[in-house]
């Protein structure tokens, strides 16, 4: 089953299959969610508020890496 990313996700921490936090969701672009993986308190606030844009730093998460989004996270299989 596919997960739909969408502009609500973006400030969601994403967490690996062990419960660890492994970046932020800076942006999301055509569905695809780039993920900061070391976010400062700038970078966390600007991203909850919608301002946040990928850079170069910013990696993008793919589709079937994601087990699961909530209202809360985003949560990514095992490898």
């Amino acid at each position: 089953m596919a997960t739909t990313i969408t502009d609500d996700e973006t400030g969601k921490p994403v967490l690996d299959s062990d419960g660890n936090q492994v970046g932020v969701v800076s942006s999301v672009e055509h569905g695809t969610a780039y993920i900061d993986p070391d976010p400062g308190i700038t970078e966390k606030l600007m991203a909850k508020l919608g301002w946040g844009d990928s850079d170069e730093e910013d990696y993008p998460l793919q589709e079937a890496r994601v087990q699961a989004v909530t209202d809360d996270e985003i949560r990514l299989r095992d490898l």
